[in-house]
């Protein structure tokens, strides 16, 4: 190749390496995290706009480790497979730590405990203890922890799963289903929103919520975990918490 075509041919190479060295690291500055904006108060959709406990702790994580947030929404069934299959680098959506999820993908520390909880109309007075469930119509959604768990300790229990969180509680309010089983503070929000609706008090489990990773970026994991260590040593933590929950504190 001569000297005058070359010379064209090493620039748009260089320009070439400088826009993908530049792709990377505006890559390397997002953390794509998915998540199911339906289950408030941890995320859901108000005015257009993702907000939620766990939206606001996401984005406090990510400022403290110098990043930005590109959300991806998907259903919650779809999350661990998405989270799999590269879609995003984390996914976030009021998920419980289990030994089954933990055998698909890693978990940061707890960031909150929560458990399932029973809700039913205040009218229903053939619900008042667990014990109470079977025979009984139960909505869950999809995917969630509610399946397995009636599945396994409530074969008797006639479950209706639906796709998405507002569908489950639709149910109960509408009559087609005598109760929901969800996480706890997706209950108290729901109860204190719309009058008529209650939880039972003793709760079907307690367990913990953490953010899935994949098992190929162990140091991302790492990194989360130290900013969240960072976000609860600074106060900041705290002070989400007290955002979302303090009003459900005095319900529960």
């Amino acid at each position: 190749m001569k000297l005058q075509q070359r010379r064209p041919f090493l620039l748009s190479t260089l320009a070439a390496l400088a826009l993908t060295s530049w792709n990377v690291q505006a890559q390397d500055n997002l953390l794509r995290v998915g998540t199911d904006a339906t289950f408030p108060p941890m995320e859901f959709v108000e005015n257009n706009q993702r907000t939620g406990f766990d939206i606001e702790l996401v984005e406090a994580i990510a400022k403290s480790m110098g990043k930005q947030v590109q959300w991806v929404d998907i259903d919650f069934k779809g999350l661990i497979p998405g989270l799999v299959s590269k879609r995003f680098d984390m996914a976030v959506s009021a998920i419980y730590i289990t030994d089954e999820r933990k055998k698909v993908v890693d978990f940061t520390d707890p960031y909150y405990a929560g458990g399932l909880v029973v809700m039913v109309k205040d009218s229903n007075n053939s619900i008042k203890k667990l014990s109470d469930l079977d025979g009984k119509k139960v909505s869950v959604q999809v995917g969630t922890k509610s399946v397995s768990y009636l599945t396994q300790n409530y074969p008797k229990v006639q479950r209706v799963e639906v796709e998405k969180n507002q569908e489950m509680f639709n149910l109960v309010d509408i009559g087609r289903a005598d109760a929901a089983v969800t996480g706890k503070p997706a209950a108290y929000q729901y109860v204190r929103t719309r009058p008529g609706l209650r939880v039972l008090p003793e709760q079907l489990t307690t367990e913990e919520y953490g953010m899935a990773l994949r098992k190929d970026t162990p140091e991302l994991t790492k990194a989360v975990n130290a900013a969240l260590a960072k976000l609860k040593a600074d106060g900041t933590y705290d002070a989400i918490v007290k955002k979302w929950f303090s009003a459900s504190a005095a319900a529960k």
